[in-house]
């Protein structure tokens, strides 16, 4: 069984390396999908409680990117290189993480399942 829950957070970033206008500062609306696969619990009926994943993604991601700057916690905060870092965060606490999935826009995302950590 997957389960997946949403969390909205502001921040703002600028991408240095990028040739057009997002090297400028700018912010974005962003909305994080943490999916988590596993066996539904006999007794709880349940893959993972929300209650305590919120715990986990309030205290290990939203309090250090929500209304910050991201450059000054990632060197280039490509929606690419935010995801990995929130996956980054999580994957130690949250038992059975999938993946993550990052929306700067409703229209562009960048989805994460750990390929990069076996490097």
């Amino acid at each position: 069984m997957i389960v997946r829950r949403s969390y909205l957070f502001e921040a703002s970033h600028q991408l240095p390396r990028h040739p057009g206008k997002c090297r400028r500062l700018h912010g974005h609306s962003y909305r994080l999908v943490v999916e988590v696969e596993g066996e539904i619990d006999p007794v709880q009926g349940m893959v993972i409680d929300f209650f305590d994943l919120d715990a986990i993604v309030e205290r290990r991601v939203l309090e250090r990117l929500d209304h910050h700057h991201l450059n000054d916690l990632i060197e280039n905060p490509t929606a690419e290189w935010i995801a990995v870092w929130i996956y980054r965060q999580l994957k130690g606490e949250v038992g059975g993480l999938r993946s993550v999935e990052l929306f700067e826009v409703e229209s562009a995302s960048a989805l994460y399942r750990g390929e990069l950590e076996n490097e």
